[in-house]
């Protein structure tokens, strides 16, 4: 463990330290708060002194240390602190990792989902406020305010720290799952800065859903989530340059996909699909084994795509499900059946002007001869994305329609650059 980068070692040590405080201890904000000053004190004092032998141990006692000053440093808990201090402290058990009774605590029913997902992704996930305010397009201040509500909305309702059963289990377990997904996606694709992904987010997620899917080995969709997952992490070093610029999926070096991580993923897809039911994720998950299984890009089933988007559009529709299919269209029928399929999303206020549809319409336009009309859609796509790395790609592109064009390129004051 203590091989890991520092960095690296804290985000996964956070939540089952957050975890063991919170079943000790009964409070949820409160313990928050005492691992994050134990954490600030790793920071600064590991790095001069050496990581210690055992150091969730150490996080652990810090922060309980930090806890206890608080609650005795606050009249208005004193009640609070007299029940800690007398009542027996569970023994730890060697190696327990709590994190995922942690997980499903965020989830709790009694949360809006938007307050789940928040909670999860800053408690368990590791993302800073400011990081899931940019992922649910509201301002920093917003998301601090919704995240402590949820922490305080948690403590009124008692709960209990332990795994839920029954329907509330399974209920909860839908919301883990979305949760884990974003996790997962804000890892693969950083919603901004200079980087294209965060792998450090990536397999923690993957960390998280190995965990889930021990738990629940027959849930079809963990299976299909974790499949997913292994699939599309297989891609991540091949998705960019030496330099960090983006490499779209058709111009990969395949040779370079992890194909331990593949077949793993494979396998587990086959497995999913086996079951009676058939949900989202495993509907995902056969589409990223498709692009897998294909040694180049042009061997590609993509009328196997296109047919499990379409399965996956009826049973779960969304804008990006559209979007998506929409390229297994163009690939099948042409460009401009793609088009006309991507018209269909420009009333749809949740996708309308985000830099993925901007880019997929650039791309199809620069099919169809468009270069005037593809330019002005990659310009706009750049703007869109708070991802350096996909802003430089998107102006790459612009740029290189702009210099074959010559004199013939846009004039516009609102596109030229």
């Amino acid at each position: 463990m203590t091989a890991l980068p520092l960095g690296d070692l804290l985000r996964e040590l956070t939540p089952q330290v957050l975890g063991t405080l919170v079943r000790r201890h009964g409070q949820f904000e409160g313990c928050e708060d005492a691992v994050q000053e134990a954490v600030l004190a790793a920071t600064v004092q590991w790095p001069a002194e050496g990581v210690p032998d055992n150091p969730r141990g150490w996080l652990t006692t810090v922060a309980s240390r930090r806890l206890i000053d608080q609650i005795r440093s606050d009249h208005a808990r004193r009640e609070r602190e007299s029940v800690t201090a007398t009542e027996a402290v569970p023994e730890d058990v060697p190696d327990t990792d709590d994190t995922l009774v942690l997980l499903f605590l965020c989830c709790h029913l009694t949360l809006t989902a938007a307050s789940q997902t928040a909670l999860t992704l800053r408690a368990v996930g590791g993302l800073t406020t400011a990081e899931i305010a940019r992922a649910f397009l509201v301002p920093e201040a917003t998301m601090a305010a919704r995240i402590s509500r949820a922490k305080r909305r948690i403590k009124a309702a008692g709960s209990s720290f332990r795994l839920p059963e029954g329907a509330e289990r399974e209920e909860r377990l839908r919301v883990v799952l979305h949760v884990l997904y974003l996790i997962f996606n804000e890892g693969y694709t950083a919603s901004s800065g200079s980087d294209l992904h965060r792998p450090d987010l990536a397999r923690e997620a993957i960390r998280l859903t190995r965990m889930v899917h021990a738990q629940l080995p027959e849930d079809g969709e963990v299976t299909g989530l974790l499949a997913l997952m292994l699939l599309t992490h297989a891609r991540r070093d091949a998705r960019t340059t030496a330099a960090g610029d983006l490499v779209p999926l058709d111009e990969q070096d395949r040779t370079t996909w992890d194909r331990d991580l593949i077949d793993e993923g494979t396998a587990l897809v086959k497995a999913s699909l086996a079951g009676p039911a058939l949900g989202p994720y495993q509907l995902q998950a056969a589409i990223a084994a498709t692009h897998a299984d294909a040694a180049t890009a042009e061997e590609t089933d993509w009328a196997q795509v296109h047919a499990l988007y379409l399965i996956l559009e009826r049973i779960a529709p969304n804008p990006m499900v559209t979007l998506n299919r929409a390229i297994a269209l163009a690939e099948t029928e042409g460009p401009r059946a793609g088009l006309a399929l991507l018209s269909t999303l420009d009333a749809d206020e949740r996708i309308a002007g985000h830099h993925r549809l901007l880019s997929v319409r650039a791309h199809l336009l620069e099919r169809t001869g468009d270069t005037a009309g593809a330019y002005e859609h990659y310009r706009r796509a750049a703007k869109a994305t708070a991802s350096l790395a996909e802003q430089r790609y998107l102006e790459s592109r612009a740029g290189r329609l702009r210099s074959s064009r010559g004199s013939d390129a846009p004039t516009n004051p609102a596109t030229a650059p």
